[in-house]
């Protein structure tokens, strides 16, 4: 998994050339702490078809403001630069994650 920060996001994100799924995770956060080995393990499953990206939301509020993040864990869904789908809070689930990840491809 990459991880992105503000001075990255948008070169490893916005202009990436393949579909890409940004994890939002903070450090105080249990949900995301248990299911990044999960998504870990997701971004294996997909390496070279999805990029997978984990971004802290405690050393990012700006880029998580501009982002319209209210909320942790939240997953955004990137298809040629722009976000076509979002999961937060309860919809978080490695079933979920991998349902939308599929519909990038």
């Amino acid at each position: 998994m990459i991880i992105v920060d503000k001075e990255n996001y948008e070169a490893e994100v916005q202009q990436s050339s393949m579909p890409c799924v940004v994890d939002l995770w903070g450090p105080q956060c249990g949900p995301c702490l248990a299911l990044m080995p999960d998504v870990e393990k997701l971004a294996a499953e997909y390496d070279g078809k999805v990029k997978f990206c984990k971004l802290n939301v405690a050393e990012n509020r700006r880029l998580v403001i501009s982002l319209r993040v209210m909320a942790v864990p939240t997953i955004l869904f990137y298809k040629d630069g722009e976000c076509v789908a979002r999961l937060t809070g309860d919809a978080v689930s490695l079933e979920s994650i991998k349902t939308e990840t599929e519909k990038l491809l």
